[in-house]
């Protein structure tokens, strides 16, 4: 399984010829400068927070607001403000979150809400499998189209290259709609805006207008073998574990913004309107949490990074980041050192076994800038990890498809979900203690003693990571 999800990741690297004719017909995109941004920005006093009925008064958002911050911790209040002034993205109140660990657990929430639909099923993914997941997913697909549920899919030109189209086909030849993200021969692209090295790499289900699902996990068998995670045995046979990844169900009217991304999407890539179905229900109060679902797009705002990138200039307690492919730029690397330095805990949960040699080198790279501030890493074990999720100040948490690298912030369509709060912050503390558990600690005399060929390796690896 390894092996077939390691395809998948380096595919872009199989067409790196391509990408690199087309990078040199246009100028290399840049990061955004965010680490004046927190100077320059005007905040409102109260961040804008929108309801099932609504947005709210700043005097009910304050009251909203002072129930969920804890204290002596992160301001949440003028934190969120900014991340409104810098993204541009309003929070939503009213929602139920709730955290689900690994393939089998996300994959059954995510079948059960499939099975009851009633109207429309809009799925967006990177990879979608032709294995005994796929099909599975597929089968109740193309019963539920059949059963009169509008379905609509877009998965990626990339993510699935080496899946037959026969496998596509046969969910088309039984009623349902679908899109190939930005396909790699030109000829079939709807407009004149073709560029390979963008990618979807989003991960949404979105089941009529009231339930949403995104995070890491991919439709494949890969991650049907759990990784173990929260069991009370500690097997040590590789064969025994899978992937470890973290997905989110969310409910109530932050479910709008996921749909709305969806249509966004699809209205980019084709000629033909989305079938007719209530992809909007009026929104319905469904929990407590306050979110803000952020989405970027290629050579757009990067709310995704900003959001990142202040958050960490931000903490005052911790910052507990979890990464599948970590290759960040220097901006990225310069403010988690500084919140080091000015006595922040900083964690990293990064990959001891991973898909992606080269990924895995780039990463590498950075390690002992980030030893050297004090920076504390860690290589999950075993398991192979894929989620991606940051916990600040057990307050402020994210959950999502980007990796903490340029491939994510610059060239791929990614969606993360931003939950505010100490309750939910406190699950994602609970989660990550644990990956700490099962993860070995990398110290920086045993990093500057590491062998020289591998420096090469990361060398090299470092070399490439704007495609990577």
């Amino acid at each position: 399984m390894q092996a077939n999800q390691g395809r998948r990741k380096v595919s872009i690297l199989s067409l790196l010829p391509i990408v690199l004719m087309s990078s040199m017909l246009s100028a290399c995109a840049a990061l955004p400068n965010v680490q004046a941004l927190s100077s320059t920005l005007d905040p409102g006093a109260t961040p804008s927070i929108a309801g099932s009925k609504g947005a709210l008064s700043d005097e009910r958002a304050r009251a909203v607001l002072g129930k969920r911050w804890p204290k002596g911790s992160l301001d949440l209040q003028a934190e969120a403000a900014l991340e409104e002034a810098a993204t541009g993205v309003p929070l939503i109140a009213g929602n139920k979150v709730t955290l689900l660990f690994d393939g089998p657990q996300a994959m059954t929430a995510m079948l059960n809400a499939i099975a009851d639909a009633k109207n429309s099923i809009n799925l967006e993914t990177y990879i979608f499998d032709q294995d005994e997941l796929g099909l599975k997913f597929a089968d109740q697909l193309i019963a539920k189209q059949q059963a009169g549920v509008t379905v609509n899919i877009i998965y990626d030109s990339v993510g699935t290259i080496g899946v037959p189209q026969a496998f596509f086909d046969r969910m088309r030849a039984g009623g349902i709609h679908l899109v190939a993200f930005n396909p790699i021969n030109p000829a079939k692209l709807h407009g004149d805006d073709w560029k390979i090295n963008n990618r979807d790499h989003r991960k949404v289900l979105v089941v009529d207008g009231k339930v949403a699902f995104t995070g890491g996990i991919n439709i494949s068998d890969t991650y049907a073998k759990s990784s173990l995670f929260r069991s009370k045995t500690r097997k040590t046979d590789k064969s025994q574990v899978g992937w470890r990844d973290t997905q989110i169900e969310v409910e109530g009217p932050a479910v709008q913004a996921f749909q709305w991304r969806f249509v966004r999407t699809w209205a980019a890539q084709d000629a033909d309107d989305l079938r007719e179905a209530d992809y909007f229900p009026q929104p319905v109060r469904a929990g407590d949490k306050i979110v803000r679902v952020l989405a970027t797009e290629p050579d757009t705002t990067f709310e995704i990074y900003k959001a990142y990138v202040l958050a960490f200039q931000q903490a005052k307690k911790s910052i507990h980041l979890t990464s599948a492919y970590f290759v960040p730029d220097q901006q990225t690397v310069d403010a988690l050192t500084a919140a080091a330095r000015r006595g922040v805990d900083v964690k990293l949960v990064l990959p001891g076994v991973s898909d992606s040699g080269l990924v895995f080198y780039a990463g590498h790279a950075l390690y002992s800038e980030l030893l050297d501030a004090g920076v504390q890493i860690y290589q999950l074990k075993l398991a192979v990890l894929h989620a991606k999720t940051a916990v600040i100040d057990g307050a402020w948490s994210t959950v999502g498809s980007s990796n903490i690298d340029t491939r994510s912030f610059l060239h791929n369509s990614e969606l993360n979900v931003i939950v505010m709060g100490e309750p939910f912050g406190t699950e994602m503390e609970k989660a990550f203690q644990e990956d700490i558990r099962d993860s070995v600690q990398i110290t920086p005399e045993a990093w500057h003693h590491r062998p020289w060929a591998d420096r090469a390796r990361e060398w090299a690896a470092r070399f490439m990571d704007y495609w990577l």
